[in-house]
């Protein structure tokens, strides 16, 4: 294994068993569920938009590894971004994890740890749930 997919494995577990923003927001001015059936991962999403920006941004749940460690990078990800930022980042992400693994993708900050999933196309959405929820 490179060295570079180890520290994408330490990366994907430290968020996995550290998440950030793993928390409730009350009151929430957004809340959605998410739930992958196939694998049980639930999770709920609370976000604070004020104005066109994403103020505050947390969730809770359980589910995989990829599922929670994807969760805790996006809330980080997304985070004093404007809605349509947040957007344009999800469909930057979708794109990136559902390349062909033989493809370049592009580089995506920390959010480029989850890139390995496009190699295991069940995994994919563990990866996406959030972002979709």
């Amino acid at each position: 294994m490179s060295a570079l997919n180890e520290l994408y494995q330490e990366v994907i577990l430290d968020h996995n068993k550290r998440p950030r923003n793993f928390r409730t927001i009350e009151p929430a001015s957004h809340h959605a569920e998410g739930h992958n059936p196939l694998c049980g991962d639930r999770l709920a999403l609370y976000v604070q938009v004020t104005g066109d920006t994403i103020e505050d941004v947390a969730f809770q749940g359980s589910g995989c590894a990829i599922s929670k460690a994807s969760a805790s990078l996006m809330t980080d990800a997304v985070k004093g971004q404007t809605v349509e930022a947040a957007n344009a980042l999800f469909q930057r992400f979708h794109s990136m994890v559902t390349t062909p693994p033989d493809q370049p993708v592009e580089n995506m900050g920390k959010l480029s740890v989850l890139a390995g999933v496009r190699e295991f196309p069940v995994r994919v959405k563990c990866a996406s749930l959030c972002w979709h929820t």
